[in-house]
């Protein structure tokens, strides 16, 4: 067995059905007095549930989370924070959200109390992806770990069946680079391995019925696993493609995942027979890129970069953006065979390596 270092990361997970009503205990536990309640626009109604539930522990709600981390959006919140004398945060959606608690906590060491409605995962994660003059950048920090998350699978339900397979798309995505990171590890691999094939199996159940309980349960369980997978080790070329894609071209997070994902395992698998040997198992096919792409069929997702409004002049960018500070990566990065692989991806083609 190859020798390893694995870092486990503290921090409180609660799920099940019905959980949400434990926030006021857990707003407790963490000895807060009042929290800001975070959420985007389109969840206000949901935020303002919140407020009624846990009471005077409430310290108002910012309601204008955006995709990417927008850095003058976190202004907004923090001088919000600031005002209102919150001594805590709680978010409540998916990663638009998550991203702005960990924003306000890696700048004032808040603790946060998240509640995801989605499956992407952030929420288990000591990483914050901030977007600034176009660019979007990471960075990792104790300070940006929630310190609890409360999965309720009965907040899932009437997540849309669409947002539904592209959310956990970008789940899997986590998993299956945790598998080849610099810093992959045994037990990183195990959780990564029982991610994938939960949610590759929820996923589709979800698309034929949204209302399918138990696959909301394993899609919830499995999106769990993959961010605590994209927490414990290192990234590589999938997430700075879409790193790169998402804050330079304003492209919706899950949907750039899901359509890039195919295309960039295809590009490493040459480097990891290991990895690929253990996909084929885990998805039950010869071929675990194109089982991915076909997934995302399956699911209702969009093929295409161009479908999700990268304009085709923007590839040879892209490339040189990626190829810029670079993630470390299994197989090096080559512009010819990235320019091909991020072609594939505009065009909706399937992938190949």
């Amino acid at each position: 067995m190859r020798d390893f270092v694995y870092n486990a990361h503290p921090g409180r997970v609660i799920f099940g059905r019905g959980t949400l009503a434990r926030l006021p205990e857990e707003i407790g536990r963490l000895g807060l007095k009042k929290v800001l309640l975070l959420a985007t626009p389109q969840q206000v109604e949901s935020v303002a549930h919140l407020a009624d539930l846990i009471g005077d522990q409430s310290a108002g709600i910012f309601a204008g989370a955006r995709m990417h981390t927008p850095t003058e959006v976190t202004k907004q919140a923090l001088d919000q924070l600031r005002e209102s004398g919150a001594d805590g945060v709680v978010a409540l959606g998916g990663g638009s959200t998550i991203g702005l608690g960990k924003a306000l906590a890696f700048r004032t060491d808040v603790p946060q109390i998240v509640i995801p409605t989605t499956y992407a995962g952030s929420e288990m994660t000591p990483i914050l992806g901030e977007t600034a003059d176009g660019l979007k950048r990471t960075q990792s920090s104790p300070k940006i770990l929630p310190e609890t998350v409360i999965y309720d699978v009965d907040l899932t339900m009437t997540l849309p069946a669409r947002m539904s397979g592209v959310s956990g798309m970008n789940a899997i995505a986590h998993a299956v680079e945790a598998m080849y990171a610099k810093d992959a590890n045994p037990i990183i691999t195990l959780m990564a391995a029982e991610a994938i094939a939960a949610l590759s199996g929820a996923l589709p159940a979800i698309a034929r019925d949204p209302q399918d309980a138990q696959a909301r349960s394993k899609a919830l369980y499995g999106a769990w696993l993959c961010g605590t997978c994209l927490g414990a080790v290192g990234m590589s070329l999938h997430h700075k493609l879409c790193h790169t894609l998402g804050g330079s071209f304003d492209l919706p997070h899950a949907e750039t995942h899901t359509i890039v994902l195919p295309h960039a395992l295809a590009y490493n698998g040459p480097a990891i027979p290991d990895v690929i040997e253990r996909l084929r198992v885990v998805l039950k096919t010869d071929d675990p890129a194109r089982r991915l792409y076909e997934i995302a069929q399956e699911i209702g997702a969009p093929r295409s970069l161009k479908e999700i409004g990268m304009p085709r002049e923007g590839i040879a960018r892209a490339v040189e953006l990626a190829m810029s500070n670079a993630y470390w990566n299994p197989r090096p990065l080559e512009a010819s065979p990235l320019t091909g692989l991020i072609t594939r991806a505009w065009e909706g083609e399937a992938p190949h390596s």
